[in-house]
């Protein structure tokens, strides 16, 4: 019993280190954008199976192990061909070992688990970040290997059903144990992404906030190429807010942002500045001419758009008023935003939904009121 028990720890012990080092180097990978790292997954597995074969536990000339744990595991996440070539470098060793039982140790305990697990494999559904693992499905489809697996080998080896129920119990721990620390890193994963997002967008319009803004910015104006900058806030806002109500007033906001997002945010970095302000970022800002006919254009969406409340303020349509900012040689991003702001105060101060450049220290309307 001693022995039994000792191959359970030493086994386990293996397994948990080989899980250990695939999740981190798994999030390595994946931090890094490296796809290689998925075909990596399968020879991690096959490894890992054929060091379990170096630790077994003998009994009546046969070598019992866990090898089938990782075959059946990468199997289940990964499908077939993941499980095929795992099941190279163990299927070699056992070939490499010979004696009475080698084609019995292949199919059994090594082609077996790959055919079972890639069976009940949810094709398109594993992503390696952020899959949780159905662990009754893992576990229901382990019992089936386990069940059929014990009765071909009580058949066509010495083994005893008593020892074989304790070998299917270590697989199953084994295996749980896997697929535990597998869901666990994987919620911590999804836990740091939510988090991310959440640090670095604003929580009413979802769109990115000024923090994320200005650090992407900055790194593209690092470059020293050309860029722009474009600040815009919502004509009669507060009239608007006293008129309809705080969450009417959100709702435009809400659908505002999502103009912006489909028709600037594909080519430009946007971001909720602050209140009904918004900021828009270009790099690449050689064509002044494109830039600010995008801008006059997206005006005019917005004034045109069915906004509810509309009605209740001025001209019964809402409105925004734009300043923009095009760099010099040594422009920082706070000049920028400094004089695209006094731009839009421009087009705010002589009579509102305008867009106005700043050029030189002054300023200059290009789009009048439509």
């Amino acid at each position: 019993m001693n022995t039994v028990a000792y191959f359970f720890f030493q086994n386990m012990a293996l397994i948990i280190a080989f899980m250990f080092l695939y999740i981190k180097l798994k999030d390595f990978f994946l931090e890094r954008k490296i796809t290689s790292f998925l075909l990596i997954s399968p020879l991690l597995a096959s490894f890992l199976s054929l060091v379990v074969m170096l630790h077994p536990l003998e009994y009546e000339g046969m070598k019992l192990d866990l090898r089938e744990v990782p075959l059946f595991f990468i199997s289940f996440i990964g499908g077939w061909k993941w499980g095929l070539v795992s099941s190279i470098l163990p299927s070699l060793y056992r070939f490499s070992l010979g004696g009475p039982t080698v084609i019995e140790g292949i199919m059994q305990s090594i082609l077996l688990p790959v055919l079972i697990g890639s069976l009940f494999y949810g094709k398109g559904n594993f992503i390696p970040e952020t899959t949780i693992l159905n662990l009754k499905k893992l576990i229901g489809t382990l019992l089936l290997f386990e069940v059929i697996k014990s009765i071909l080998m009580i058949i066509t080896t010495p083994i005893t059903v008593q020892l074989s129920f304790i070998m299917s119990i270590f697989a199953v721990l084994a295996v749980l144990g896997m697929g535990l620390m597998l869901n666990d890193a994987n919620r911590s994963n999804m836990m740091k992404k939510e988090l991310l997002y959440l640090s670095n967008h604003d929580s009413l319009t979802h769109l990115p906030n000024i923090r994320w803004f200005k650090e992407e910015a900055q790194k593209q104006l690092d470059k020293k190429s050309k860029v722009a900058i474009a600040m815009f806030d919502v004509d009669y806002f507060k009239k608007f807010n006293d008129t309809n109500g705080h969450q009417a007033g959100d709702e435009v906001l809400r659908d505002l942002s999502q103009l912006l997002a489909d028709h600037i945010g594909k080519e430009a970095l946007i971001a909720r500045y602050g209140g009904e302000e918004f900021i828009i970022f270009y790099k690449n800002a050689t064509n002044r001419v494109y830039i600010e006919d995008v801008i006059s254009r997206f005006k005019d969406k917005i004034e045109q758009f069915p906004f509810i409340g509309r009605e209740n303020i001025p001209e019964q349509k809402v409105t925004i008023s734009v300043g923009i900012s095009f760099s010099n040689s040594n422009d920082s991003l706070e000049n920028m935003i400094k004089e695209a702001d006094q731009a839009l105060y421009e087009s705010k101060n002589s009579g509102r939904n305008k867009v106005t450049v700043y050029s030189e220290g002054q300023t200059k309307s290009i789009i009048e009121p439509s």
